[in-house]
């Protein structure tokens, strides 16, 4: 169990002890400064120190490893995952913790203002080609969503938004938004996966609203139909955690 202060008011929050372990290893990696292929404590020391068992470690890392940040190499111990992209440089790795609401906050803020700009650049160049890859993104979102079937919307909704910043024809904005929606899959994996959310029928209708935009070459609707559909994720984001802690939705809404 965990405890989240809400209003004052301290409520019980059951996460698995692979989660909580999975974050404090962040936590060490960040409180040590520990870069990309430097070796980590085995198993049995981060045991002990982290006041578990080797079997929750063994978990953890297992999760550590699925997102790309802890790197586990047979007969020679843990190391920390090696870089790859911008927003997974030592620097942002460093920083970023997929539990840390105000982390997600800002990362969502990041996005609003990457993908609003490569929506505007993809409804002045996209290729037909282009368009077709971002209309399939759209529509496997579509049939994830009908189906309940969430890898299949998370793998719709990828090919969506990476579609669009590769129509951008920008290579910073096509590394940014890949990087940047790596460290939100690190949020789904720890702490609030196994969920479409409230806002699924509604992400896909944005989706379309995007696209159709894109494929008119309306640049500024494109743009801000990108910044709409972002709020209203983060927003989805926001009523799952009160829903995971109260048990209901935010009852301000």
């Amino acid at each position: 169990m965990d405890s989240t202060s809400v209003n004052g008011t301290h409520r019980a929050v059951y996460r698995p002890g692979y989660e909580l372990v999975a974050e404090q290893m962040l936590e060490l990696i960040a409180r040590s400064s520990l870069q990309p292929g430097d070796r980590m404590p085995t198993e049995q020391a981060l045991a002990e120190q982290l006041g578990t068992s080797r079997t929750v470690v063994r978990e953890a890392v297992k999760i550590l490893s699925a997102i790309g940040r802890v790197r586990a190499q047979k007969g020679r111990g843990l190391y920390v995952a090696d870089d790859e992209g911008m927003l997974g440089s030592a620097r942002w790795r460093a920083f970023f913790l997929p539990t840390d609401l105000d982390h997600i906050f800002m990362l969502f803020e990041f996005r609003r203002v990457q993908e609003a700009t490569a929506s505007r650049l993809a409804a002045m160049r996209a290729t037909p080609a282009e368009l077709q890859e971002i209309a399939l993104g759209a529509e496997l979102c579509g049939k994830g969503q009908a189906d309940g079937d969430v890898a299949l919307f998370e793998d719709g909704d990828n090919r969506f938004h990476l579609g669009i910043a590769a129509a951008s024809h920008n290579p910073f904005l096509i590394s940014a938004v890949r990087d940047a929606r790596r460290l939100l899959k690190q949020t789904s994996t720890i702490g609030l996966q196994g969920a479409l959310g409230g806002h699924a029928p509604q992400a896909v209708e944005e989706h379309q609203a995007i696209y159709a935009a894109i494929r008119r070459g309306d640049a500024e609707a494109a743009a801000q139909a990108a910044t709409v559909h972002l709020d209203n994720t983060l927003e989805d984001y926001r009523c799952e955690i009160q829903r995971r802690i109260f048990g209901r939705p935010d009852p301000a809404r």
